[in-house]
Protein backbone atom coordinates (compact mmCIF):
# COMPACT_ATOMS: atom_id res chain seq x y z
CA UNK A 1 0.00 0.00 0.00
CA UNK A 2 1.13 3.55 -0.73
CA UNK A 3 1.82 6.17 1.90
CA UNK A 4 -1.27 8.37 1.61
CA UNK A 5 -0.68 10.76 4.51
CA UNK A 6 2.69 11.56 6.08
CA UNK A 7 2.90 13.42 9.38
CA UNK A 8 6.32 14.84 10.16
CA UNK A 9 7.19 16.36 13.53
CA UNK A 10 3.97 18.28 14.03
CA UNK A 11 3.17 20.35 17.09
CA UNK A 12 -0.47 21.33 17.26
CA UNK A 13 -2.84 23.06 19.65
CA UNK A 14 -5.00 26.10 20.26
CA UNK A 15 -4.08 29.77 20.77
CA UNK A 16 -0.39 28.86 20.52
CA UNK A 17 -0.74 26.39 23.40
CA UNK A 18 0.62 22.99 22.37
CA UNK A 19 -1.52 19.90 22.81
CA UNK A 20 0.46 17.63 20.46
CA UNK A 21 4.23 17.53 20.62
CA UNK A 22 6.53 16.25 17.88
CA UNK A 23 4.14 13.75 16.30
CA UNK A 24 5.32 11.69 13.32
CA UNK A 25 3.68 8.73 11.54
CA UNK A 26 2.21 7.66 8.20
CA UNK A 27 -1.19 6.44 7.02
CA UNK A 28 -1.28 3.96 4.18
CA UNK A 29 -3.90 4.06 1.45
CA UNK A 30 -6.79 1.77 2.32
CA UNK A 31 -5.85 1.55 6.01
CA UNK A 32 -8.32 1.50 8.89
CA UNK A 33 -6.54 3.48 11.61
CA UNK A 34 -7.70 3.92 15.19
CA UNK A 35 -6.55 6.76 17.44
CA UNK A 36 -6.87 5.93 21.14
CA UNK A 37 -5.77 7.36 24.46
CA UNK A 38 -7.15 8.79 27.70
CA UNK A 39 -9.15 12.01 27.91
CA UNK A 40 -6.98 15.03 27.20
CA UNK A 41 -4.28 13.07 25.40
CA UNK A 42 -4.83 14.93 22.10
CA UNK A 43 -6.92 12.49 20.05
CA UNK A 44 -9.39 15.01 18.63
CA UNK A 45 -6.63 17.57 18.13
CA UNK A 46 -4.69 15.04 16.06
CA UNK A 47 -7.74 14.18 13.95
CA UNK A 48 -8.44 17.87 13.29
CA UNK A 49 -4.81 18.41 12.33
CA UNK A 50 -4.85 15.48 9.90
CA UNK A 51 -8.05 16.67 8.22
CA UNK A 52 -6.92 20.30 7.74
CA UNK A 53 -9.47 21.58 10.23
CA UNK A 54 -6.64 22.71 12.52
CA UNK A 55 -3.32 23.91 11.14
CA UNK A 56 -0.29 22.64 13.08
CA UNK A 57 1.85 25.17 14.92
CA UNK A 58 4.99 23.43 13.66
CA UNK A 59 5.85 20.56 11.35
CA UNK A 60 4.31 19.33 8.12
CA UNK A 61 1.55 17.05 6.87
CA UNK A 62 1.75 15.64 3.36
CA UNK A 63 -1.11 14.18 1.32
CA UNK A 64 -0.13 12.08 -1.69
CA UNK A 65 3.36 13.56 -1.42
CA UNK A 66 2.26 17.22 -1.48
CA UNK A 67 2.11 19.66 1.42
CA UNK A 68 -1.46 19.49 2.70
CA UNK A 69 -1.73 23.29 2.77
CA UNK A 70 -0.44 23.69 -0.78
CA UNK A 71 -3.33 21.68 -2.19
CA UNK A 72 -6.39 23.58 -3.42
CA UNK A 73 -9.12 23.69 -0.80
CA UNK A 74 -11.80 22.45 -3.21
CA UNK A 75 -9.72 19.33 -3.89
CA UNK A 76 -9.29 18.64 -0.18
CA UNK A 77 -13.04 19.17 0.29
CA UNK A 78 -13.64 16.38 -2.22
CA UNK A 79 -11.00 13.98 -0.92
CA UNK A 80 -11.48 14.47 2.85
CA UNK A 81 -14.71 13.98 4.76
CA UNK A 82 -15.01 14.67 8.50
CA UNK A 83 -17.63 13.31 10.90
CA UNK A 84 -17.56 15.26 14.16
CA UNK A 85 -18.35 13.80 17.57
CA UNK A 86 -21.52 15.86 17.97
CA UNK A 87 -23.22 17.44 14.97
CA UNK A 88 -25.53 20.32 15.78
CA UNK A 89 -27.99 21.57 13.15
CA UNK A 90 -29.80 24.78 14.04
CA UNK A 91 -32.16 24.85 11.07
CA UNK A 92 -35.03 22.47 10.21
CA UNK A 93 -33.28 20.62 7.39
CA UNK A 94 -34.65 17.30 6.24
CA UNK A 95 -32.49 14.20 6.13
CA UNK A 96 -32.46 14.37 2.32
CA UNK A 97 -31.25 17.98 2.40
CA UNK A 98 -28.51 17.11 4.91
CA UNK A 99 -27.20 14.22 2.81
CA UNK A 100 -27.24 16.35 -0.35
CA UNK A 101 -24.91 18.79 1.41
CA UNK A 102 -22.22 16.17 0.93
CA UNK A 103 -22.23 17.10 -2.76
CA UNK A 104 -21.39 20.79 -2.18
CA UNK A 105 -17.66 20.34 -3.00
CA UNK A 106 -18.65 19.31 -6.53
CA UNK A 107 -20.88 22.31 -7.20
CA UNK A 108 -20.08 25.85 -8.22
CA UNK A 109 -21.96 28.74 -6.66
CA UNK A 110 -25.74 28.52 -7.23
CA UNK A 111 -25.29 25.42 -9.40
CA UNK A 112 -28.16 22.96 -8.94
CA UNK A 113 -27.49 19.32 -8.17
CA UNK A 114 -27.02 17.09 -11.17
CA UNK A 115 -28.41 13.62 -11.72
CA UNK A 116 -25.02 12.29 -10.58
CA UNK A 117 -25.31 14.24 -7.31
CA UNK A 118 -28.79 12.90 -6.65
CA UNK A 119 -27.62 9.38 -7.43
CA UNK A 120 -24.64 9.65 -5.05
CA UNK A 121 -26.88 10.92 -2.26
CA UNK A 122 -29.45 8.18 -2.79
CA UNK A 123 -26.79 5.47 -2.89
CA UNK A 124 -25.20 6.71 0.33
CA UNK A 125 -28.59 6.64 2.03
CA UNK A 126 -29.23 3.14 0.74
CA UNK A 127 -25.88 1.96 2.13
CA UNK A 128 -26.65 3.47 5.54
CA UNK A 129 -30.30 2.38 5.58
CA UNK A 130 -31.49 5.99 5.91
CA UNK A 131 -33.66 6.28 2.79
CA UNK A 132 -36.71 5.63 4.95
CA UNK A 133 -35.82 8.78 6.92
CA UNK A 134 -35.45 11.06 3.88
CA UNK A 135 -38.45 13.29 4.63
CA UNK A 136 -37.89 13.65 8.36
CA UNK A 137 -36.02 16.47 10.06
CA UNK A 138 -32.58 15.60 11.37
CA UNK A 139 -33.22 16.94 14.87
CA UNK A 140 -36.26 14.68 15.27
CA UNK A 141 -34.15 11.52 14.96
CA UNK A 142 -32.63 9.32 17.63
CA UNK A 143 -28.89 9.59 18.29
CA UNK A 144 -28.19 6.42 16.30
CA UNK A 145 -30.32 7.49 13.35
CA UNK A 146 -28.77 10.96 13.34
CA UNK A 147 -25.25 9.52 13.30
CA UNK A 148 -26.13 7.29 10.36
CA UNK A 149 -27.44 10.31 8.44
CA UNK A 150 -24.24 12.28 9.09
CA UNK A 151 -22.22 9.31 7.87
CA UNK A 152 -24.47 9.09 4.79
CA UNK A 153 -23.64 12.75 4.08
CA UNK A 154 -19.94 11.94 4.39
CA UNK A 155 -20.28 8.97 2.01
CA UNK A 156 -22.21 11.06 -0.52
CA UNK A 157 -19.12 13.24 -0.73
CA UNK A 158 -17.29 10.21 -2.23
CA UNK A 159 -14.15 10.87 -0.18
CA UNK A 160 -10.79 9.18 -0.44
CA UNK A 161 -10.26 9.60 3.32
CA UNK A 162 -12.92 9.51 6.03
CA UNK A 163 -12.10 11.05 9.42
CA UNK A 164 -14.41 10.28 12.35
CA UNK A 165 -14.26 11.61 15.90
CA UNK A 166 -15.80 9.05 18.25
CA UNK A 167 -18.62 8.04 15.88
CA UNK A 168 -20.07 5.54 18.38
CA UNK A 169 -20.11 7.72 21.51
CA UNK A 170 -23.48 7.83 23.35
CA UNK A 171 -24.81 4.91 21.27
CA UNK A 172 -25.98 1.50 22.44
CA UNK A 173 -24.01 -1.59 21.50
CA UNK A 174 -26.32 -2.43 18.60
CA UNK A 175 -25.80 0.94 16.92
CA UNK A 176 -22.06 0.85 17.69
CA UNK A 177 -21.64 -2.45 15.87
CA UNK A 178 -23.90 -1.36 13.01
CA UNK A 179 -21.86 1.80 12.39
CA UNK A 180 -18.48 0.09 12.67
CA UNK A 181 -19.57 -2.77 10.40
CA UNK A 182 -20.66 -0.15 7.88
CA UNK A 183 -17.32 1.68 8.08
CA UNK A 184 -15.37 -1.56 7.79
CA UNK A 185 -17.38 -2.48 4.70
CA UNK A 186 -16.73 0.91 3.09
CA UNK A 187 -13.04 0.55 3.86
CA UNK A 188 -12.96 -2.90 2.27
CA UNK A 189 -15.32 -2.48 -0.68
CA UNK A 190 -14.84 1.16 -1.67
CA UNK A 191 -11.18 1.40 -0.56
CA UNK A 192 -11.91 4.42 1.62
CA UNK A 193 -9.07 5.12 4.03
CA UNK A 194 -10.48 5.52 7.56
CA UNK A 195 -8.90 7.36 10.50
CA UNK A 196 -11.05 7.30 13.60
CA UNK A 197 -10.90 8.32 17.25
CA UNK A 198 -12.33 5.65 19.56
CA UNK A 199 -12.72 5.43 23.34
CA UNK A 200 -13.78 1.79 23.49
CA UNK A 201 -10.58 -0.26 23.36
CA UNK A 202 -12.37 -3.52 22.57
CA UNK A 203 -14.07 -1.97 19.55
CA UNK A 204 -10.73 -0.54 18.46
CA UNK A 205 -9.15 -3.99 18.76
CA UNK A 206 -11.85 -5.62 16.65
CA UNK A 207 -12.10 -3.14 13.78
CA UNK A 208 -8.80 -1.31 13.33
CA UNK A 209 -5.81 -2.51 11.30
CA UNK A 210 -3.49 -0.32 13.33
CA UNK A 211 -3.71 1.79 16.46
CA UNK A 212 -1.97 4.95 17.57
CA UNK A 213 -1.96 5.22 21.37
CA UNK A 214 -1.52 8.81 22.57
CA UNK A 215 -0.37 9.89 26.01
CA UNK A 216 0.06 13.53 27.06
CA UNK A 217 0.18 14.74 23.46
CA UNK A 218 2.76 12.25 22.22
CA UNK A 219 2.66 8.87 20.49
CA UNK A 220 3.20 6.27 23.20
CA UNK A 221 2.84 3.24 20.91
CA UNK A 222 1.81 2.55 17.33
CA UNK A 223 1.16 -0.79 15.65
CA UNK A 224 -1.34 -3.62 15.25
CA UNK A 225 -3.88 -4.01 18.08
CA UNK A 226 -2.04 -7.03 19.49
CA UNK A 227 1.12 -4.97 19.97
CA UNK A 228 -0.53 -1.82 21.31
CA UNK A 229 -3.23 -3.24 23.59
CA UNK A 230 -1.04 -5.02 26.10
CA UNK A 231 -1.83 -4.80 29.79
CA UNK A 232 1.50 -3.03 30.36
CA UNK A 233 0.71 -0.27 27.84
CA UNK A 234 -2.86 0.18 29.01
CA UNK A 235 -1.98 0.30 32.70
CA UNK A 236 0.84 2.77 32.08
CA UNK A 237 -1.20 5.18 29.94
CA UNK A 238 -4.69 4.82 31.47
CA UNK A 239 -3.46 4.35 35.06
CA UNK A 240 -5.83 1.48 35.75
CA UNK A 241 -5.52 -2.27 36.22
CA UNK A 242 -6.71 -4.46 33.36
CA UNK A 243 -6.62 -8.04 32.19
CA UNK A 244 -5.95 -8.56 28.47
CA UNK A 245 -7.12 -11.86 26.99
CA UNK A 246 -7.82 -12.93 23.41
CA UNK A 247 -11.26 -12.74 21.89
CA UNK A 248 -12.11 -16.42 21.35
CA UNK A 249 -13.71 -15.69 17.97
CA UNK A 250 -11.37 -13.13 16.36
CA UNK A 251 -8.18 -13.69 18.32
CA UNK A 252 -7.87 -9.94 18.87
CA UNK A 253 -7.09 -8.47 22.31
CA UNK A 254 -10.01 -8.29 24.72
CA UNK A 255 -9.67 -5.97 27.71
CA UNK A 256 -11.30 -6.56 31.08
CA UNK A 257 -11.21 -4.22 34.06
CA UNK A 258 -9.50 -5.59 37.15
CA UNK A 259 -11.21 -3.72 39.98
CA UNK A 260 -9.36 -3.47 43.25
CA UNK A 261 -11.23 -4.24 46.44
CA UNK A 262 -12.78 -1.06 47.80
CA UNK A 263 -12.15 -0.66 51.55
Amino acid sequence: MEKLIQVKNIHSGYHKKEVLKNISFEIEEGEFLGIIGPNGSGKSTLLRSLSRVLRPLKGNIYYKGSDLYAIALNQIARDFSFVAQDTQVNFPFSVWEIVLMGRIPYLSRLQPQSAADLKAAKESMSITDTLKLAGRQLNDLSAGEKQMVIIAKAIAQEPKVLFLDEPTSHLDIGHQVKILNLLKGLNRDKKITVAMVLHDLNLAAEYCDRLILLDNGSVYKSGPPGEVLTYENIEEVYKTLVIVNKNPVSGNPHILLARKNIP
